[in-house]
Parts: C-alpha cells; structure tokens; sequence
C-alpha cells in the first residue's frame, strides 16, 4: 500500500537556490548585463552560497538539491539536443557526387573535416601539455578540448542575422557535428574506462536503433492527421499532452541508457534532443517554448548552481607555481585547435571569416563542463583540472562571441532589409516576429523614452527622426528595403511615406490605413497599404466560419510558412512539375507568369521567370529555393 504523501521535507533549500536563479537575470537585465550568459553568473553564485549557505543545511537538503541538478544536467543535454537542427543536416548530405573543389562548400563534410582536425590537434596539444603538467588520461583531455557550445554559437548568429546565411549555416552545422560526434566519443571512452572493452558497449548501439525506430515512426505518425488532431485537442489547459510525451521521450532514452551505464544517460537525453527537433520548428513552436520554460526556468538552473557550488578553488592549490602556465597554455590551446582548422574555410569565406569562425566556435559551456564533470567521477580528471576547465568555460564564452564580433563587424544593411518608422505597439510586434523568421530589420524612433524601452528588449533600434533624410542616409536605405511605416499618428504616417516619396523616389512603402480617403491619399502616393478594418473583419469571420482551419494554421502549423520565389535557374526550365523531385514538405499553392496567377497542377510547366508561391518547412522552402535558382 502506498503511504500518505511526506511533508516532512525541508524546501529551505531549494528555495534559495530558485531564488538566486530569479534574481540573477533581473539584476543582469537591469544593470545592463545582457551579453553575458546567465550560466556564468549562477555559477558564481553557487560558488558563493556554498560557501555561507549549505554548510548549515542537512544532508538531506544536499541530496535534494543533487537530484535535482542531476535531472537539470539531463535537461540541459536534451536542450543540447534540441538546438541541433537535423533536418538541415541531413539537407546537407551530398545529393550527387562531390568534387574536390568544392566538399568545404558543403556544411556537413566540412564539419566532419574541421571535427576531424581539431581532434588531431586536441590530441598532439594534450600530449604536449602533459609533458608539462601531467593531466592524467591524455585521450580524454584531448577530447574535452574538442568541445564547442551550440548555445553559444546559434544566439551570437541570430542576433546578427546570419544563421540563414551560407556562413551562419556552417557555423551551426560544423558546431552540430562537434557536439554530436563528441557526445558518442565521450560516451564510448568513458564506457571503455569505466568497464573496459567488454561485447556489452555495443549494446550503446541499441540506443542509435532506438533512435531511428522512433524517427520511422514518428515521421509517418506526424503525417496522420487523426493524430494530429487528438494531439492539437490535448496540447492545452490541463492534458498538455505534448510536454507529457517529451517528457516521456527523455525518460524512455534515459531509462534505456542507464542500463548500460551512468554516463551513458547523457547520450539518451541527447538524442532524444535531437529526435525531437526533426519534428518541430524551435523558433516558433510552442511546445519548444514550454520545454525551454521547464528546462531553463527551473532544472537547469539549479545545475549550474551547484557546479559552482561543488567548485573546488582549493583544488588548485596543488597546482602551485605551475597553475599561471597551465591556464595560459590552456586557453591558447583551446583557441588553436578550434582556429587553425577552420583556416580551411579560407579559400570558400575569406582569411577574415574563418579566424572569426575559429574563435566563435571556440566556445564552450555545457559540454566542456559535462565532459570534465564526467572525467572527475571516472578518477581520470583531477578537481584542479576540473576546476580550470570550468573557469575555462567561463571565460571562452565570454570572450570568443566580443572577439568574434570585433573581428567581423555586424552589417549595418544587409540587401533586402526591412526598415521600420516608428516604436508603436504594432511594429514592435512586427519587428519581434522578423526576428523570429531571422529577418533583418531596423526600427526608427524619435522618443528616447520609447527608444530605450524598444532597446530593453533586444530589437535592433536607432534614436532618429523619421521626417529627417539624414536618417534613411544612417541606416543605408536602398531601393530594395522595405519601408514598413507605423508610428501609431496616422497623420504622420502619411507625412513620413509623403517625404520618402518626394525626398528618395522610393517605392516599397507599406502602411496602414483606416479610413477610404487615407486610402485615396497612398494611391495617389503610390504607397501600399494595409486596409486594417477589412483585415481585422477578415480574421474575425476566419475564426468564426473556420475555426477549426484557423487555430490549426495559427497554432499547428507554426512549422510552416509561405514563401513567394522566382524561378531564377535553368535546369527546371520547362519541366513539369511533376517531374521536379521537391521536397516532401513543401507544397506549390500557386504560381504566377507575368500578370497571370494560377493554380499549379502537375502537367504545368515551370519557365523561368516565374514566381511560385510555396507552402512548407523551413528546410523544405531551403531545398525548393536551391533547385529553383539552379
């Protein structure tokens, strides 16, 4: 018989560790903190509260806190996981023969080359190191050198709007393949130095079968719309029907990788990772923001927190006189190995891209901090070794994104862009969500009250006048950008899309109008514009005729998008579309040549010239774009 449900536990503890980990972020936003990671923070906090705090806490507050933190490490390599985007790496898989010339051009084997060299290099460092510093099991060392953050990586890019870019995606597949290869590296030694070479570490394997089992699966479930539906109905209030089955994801991999050893639990939370991010969008999925809302709002955390509390600084006293040579040595290491392959990219972006690639990759966080935290439970790592590696981790992700950053100044224009007049509620929305799609944008604000609110949080924004021509000349306007117009004064609006008619002759103005002689008025300007009353009544009749199409294309297919292309290459030239092997998730809804628009069907062709409208995934509107401009 199950007992009655035990109050006497003592949630002092975990109290103020969930505190430190709510008042750190606060105090970075509000002290201006915002480029450095909140990870490193919580560290030094947990370093500090174990030092005046958990000494007078029970054994059992410890426990507590340990299993915890031990669910967060978990978490945080599912999260891991989840950043890798293996859609897009397996889109990355050479779909003809490769030329020599050309294998650095593709994401995925420049990655498994770079990988490659940056373990050679690990490897002959750590063998020079010892000679200096004995460090125990050199295979091991070399490969917690390896190590690269994802976390790190993907964030720096977006906020400069380059993950969409060829360099941006190389940056982030070469970053998935070092996490993924070095998981299934650290994985298999640490097996090996835990139970020796023993028939048994093949069962890991079971864990990549389980994997692919669950993808077959899952892909021809997804396509099930019964089950979409049963899915969409639970996913709300109090079924939440997704979380519980992510959860129950993490756990069947965890499960099954703690029969073949403890540190094989870090490689089914990764994969369960990765399996489940073949499956969603994370830019805009909302289940994805819920898991991030679990992971880093409570378990993760708490990990970081007691890594700094189980710092050992004392550990580096045994280091004594060498300790300065070490962390020198260190860091330089750790910069080379991750600097010197990526020169290999200089013949594709340039000398000036590939050092910066190579010290942007250098970061490290959760991985180095894992691997090393792994080594010290093995008995191959020493505390003081360990201890430097996460003052290591500190400092590489602190300082790689600025020398990154300093190294490639972000582009004030980029073609294309999208410029932004005015901070009202409604284009800090539109800004947000062109953030989300990895569009560059520009908002312009003449309120400094409002400029700093916008700045507060994390929009790109300059402090201008929109009625001013030195402004667009700040912001590089060009003909190609559009000129999103949104002031919230419907007056000044049509002041502002007035003087960029007169001052520039520019041509790809939109705004929004409320009222048929304001309509008049941007048709005489030649503006475009969105008739706001007729749009909100046709959402509104939407939700009311189709509610059910509506919610699924508002919620469900958040995945999804509509892209509009034009047919720019020549080997589709003609074809018909069904002969066009497009991707399996994206769909043509339309087409248009010259001022006809129709409804595609297979025996049309495509000439080019033409624009297609096209429906489907991010990956999958990649793979149609690629075909149609070559």
């Amino acid at each position: 018989m199950i007992s009655s449900i035990s109050f006497d536990i003592d949630f002092i503890p975990l109290l103020v560790v969930v505190a430190i980990a709510w008042t750190i972020p606060m105090l970075m936003n509000l002290l201006g903190l915002k480029k450095i990671p909140t990870v490193i923070v919580e560290i030094l906090a947990g370093y500090f509260i174990a030092r005046f705090f958990l000494p007078i806490i029970g054994d059992e507050g410890i426990k507590e806190l340990e299993f915890l933190a031990l669910s967060g490490f978990l978490f945080l390599m599912f999260e891991s996981g989840l950043e890798i985007n293996i859609n897009k790496i397996l889109f990355s898989l050479p779909k003809r023969k490769t030329q020599n010339s050309n294998i650095l051009e593709n994401p995925l084997l420049s990655g498994i080359i770079i990988f490659s060299g940056t373990l050679l290099l690990s490897f002959s460092s750590a063998c020079l190191l010892n000679l200096i510093v004995p460090i125990g099991n050199v295979w091991y060392f070399s490969l917690i050198l390896v190590t690269t953050s994802v976390g790190i990586i993907l964030p720096v890019l977006k906020n400069r709007g380059e993950t969409e870019t060829k360099f941006g995606q190389m940056l982030i597949t070469g970053a998935a393949v070092a996490d993924i290869l070095s998981i299934i590296l650290f994985t298999f030694t640490a097996f090996i130095l835990r139970n020796g070479f023993q028939a048994e570490i093949f069962l890991i394997l079971a864990l990549f079968i389980a994997f692919y089992a669950f993808y077959y699966v899952g892909i021809r479930i997804h396509k099930k719309t019964f089950i979409r539906k049963i899915v969409y109905e639970l996913s709300h209030a109090a079924s939440q029907i997704q979380v519980r089955g992510t959860i129950l994801l993490i756990l069947i991999f965890i499960v099954m990788a703690q029969y073949l050893g403890e540190e094989v639990m870090l490689l089914g939370a990764f994969l369960s990772g990765i399996l489940l991010s073949a499956f969603v969008s994370k830019e805009r999925n909302l289940l994805v923001q819920k898991l991030h809302g679990i992971g880093y709002g409570f378990f993760i955390p708490i990990f970081f927190v007691m890594v700094g509390a189980q710092f050992d600084t004392s550990a580096l006293s045994h280091m004594d006189s060498s300790l300065t040579l070490y962390l020198v040595l260190l860091l330089v290491i750790l910069y080379a190995v991750k600097i010197i392959p990526n020169l290999l990219l200089t013949k594709v972006f340039g000398l000036r891209k590939s050092v910066a690639a190579g010290f942007l990759m250098a970061s490290r966080l959760s991985l180095i901090i894992a691997a090393s935290q792994i080594g010290l439970d093995l008995d191959i790592i020493s505390p003081g070794t360990n201890a430097v590696f996460i003052i290591m981790a500190v400092v590489t992700c602190l300082i790689s994104p600025v020398i990154y950053n300093s190294i490639q100044p972000v582009e004030q224009h980029r073609a294309g862009s999208i410029i932004i007049v005015g901070g009202s509620s409604t284009a800090v929305l539109l800004a947000r969500r062109l953030k989300m799609h990895d569009k560059f944008y520009t908002i312009i604000e003449r309120s400094p009250e409002r400029y700093r609110e916008i700045k507060s949080k994390g929009l790109n924004i300059v402090l201008a006048d929109g009625m001013v021509r030195s402004t667009y000349e700040k912001v590089k306007l060009r003909p190609d950008n559009y000129v999103v117009v949104l002031t919230g004064d419907n007056d000044l609006n049509y002041r502002i899309s007035k003087f960029l008619r007169d001052e520039f002759n520019h041509k790809l103005i939109l705004t929004k109008a409320y009222s048929l002689a304001m309509e008049e008025l941007y048709d005489a300007l030649e503006v475009k514009f969105m008739d706001v009353t007729r749009v909100l009544a046709t959402t509104i009749e939407n939700y009311i005729l189709r509610p059910t199409t509506y919610s699924a294309i508002v919620e469900s297919f958040e995945d999804f998008s509509i892209e509009e292309m034009q047919v720019s290459g020549n080997k589709y030239d003609g074809s018909q579309l069904k002969d066009i092997p497009f991707h399996q998730n994206a769909s043509l809804i339309l087409y248009k040549r010259g001022d006809l628009m129709e409804l595609p069907h297979g025996d049309t062709p495509l000439m080019k010239g033409d624009t297609v409208f096209v429906f489907g995934t991010n990956t999958a509107l990649e793979d149609t774009r690629e075909k149609l401009s070559s």
